[in-house]
């Protein structure tokens, strides 16, 4: 394709927000536009499903996450969060009693806190609310959540039910999990935007999140997975699976506990082929999944090896720019 193209991302968490920022990178260098950014156009799709109400406020970790790693103000050292932070205002919330003392706040990210809260409270849809947030620097990219419906991801546990930021930041996935649900979501619809960007694209990608709490509520919004499936675009997913271990997070134990086993092809063979009524039409596996690769085209699923560590920027286009090769390789299907 000599022209450039329009790429959609579904993506959520850090990993999936690494990679994006490894997209526009990759569009950048193949696709300038003469003034530092991209003539190609980079919408990622992002997962709300671990957004959750915490002391009055409204919180969209995957949200921020995108556009803290798109700013380049993120904090690399802990993962999370905006970089030079303080904890003044989570240090007092804990001595008052309030919030909850395992989930800090930065003060920087507290701001969007109380922008975002704002804005709802007023009436402002959440597309706009995320439009603004990632105003407030230049991303190079349009960032749409999946749907502007709370339905946040609660987890199934033998004592019964907690939100998903509790199991994950509180527990650390200790508790064994028995499923995942998200209440109301068979009733939400996509976000203003999302079904046109899928059906508009050149090629979809699927970040190396974790598939059951980072991708699946995307796709479980109904007609994302049937825009997905339509697509005149390529679609290529990157596991997030190397050697049998997350590459980041605890995904090991998502899929435990809906009976996939933690491994580049039962991810794969998970989504499955477009062609055989699944979402793929190229999966990326690690070099170190090698072995795996004739299997899974075997089954129908089209796997190519490729280095999937995203160590730097280099690494990072690297990777993105081999994923959009598979996508508009099937261009069109």
């Amino acid at each position: 394709m000599s022209a450039a193209p329009r790429v959609v991302v579904l993506a959520g968490g850090v990993g999936g927000s690494k990679f994006t920022v490894g997209v526009r990178e990759a569009l950048r260098r193949r696709w300038p536009d003469g003034q530092g950014g991209s003539a190609a156009e980079l919408t990622v799709i992002v997962n709300t499903g671990d957004d959750i109400w915490m002391s009055g406020l409204r919180l969209q970790p995957d949200v921020d996450s995108q556009i803290y790693a798109l700013a380049g103000v993120n904090d690399t050292e802990r993962g999370w969060g905006r970089a030079g932070e303080s904890e003044r205002v989570s240090a007092e919330m804990k001595a008052l009693g309030a919030g909850w003392p395992w989930f800090t706040l930065g003060d920087l990210d507290l701001g969007a806190h109380i922008a975002r809260t704002g804005w709802l409270r007023d009436g402002v849809p959440l597309s706009e609310v995320v439009a603004r947030l990632a105003a407030r620097w230049p991303l190079g990219a349009r960032l749409l959540p999946m749907t502007e419906a709370e339905v946040d991801t609660q987890v199934l546990t033998d004592d019964g039910r907690m939100h998903f930021q509790e199991w994950w930041t509180r527990h650390r996935a200790s508790i064994p999990a028995r499923g995942f649900v998200s209440p109301g979501i068979e009733d939400a619809v996509p976000a203003p935007g999302v079904l046109e960007a899928l059906a508009a694209a050149d090629a979809i990608l699927f970040a190396p999140s974790n598939p059951v709490v980072s991708i699946h509520p995307i796709l479980a919004v109904p007609g994302i997975a049937d825009a997905v499936r339509a697509a005149r675009g390529g679609v290529a997913g990157v596991s997030p699976i190397i050697a049998g271990s997350p590459v980041r997070g605890m995904a090991d134990a998502c899929l435990d506990a809906v009976g996939i086993r933690t491994a580049a092809d039962a991810v794969g063979r998970h989504y499955g082929s477009r062609r055989d009524g699944g979402l793929l039409d190229a999966w990326l596996i690690a070099e170190e999944d090698a072995v795996l690769a004739p299997g899974l085209v075997a089954s129908g699923v089209p796997a190519s090896v490729h280095p999937l560590w995203m160590r730097d920027l280099d690494t990072g286009a690297a990777l993105a720019s081999a994923a959009l090769d598979a996508a508009l390789a099937t261009d069109g299907r």
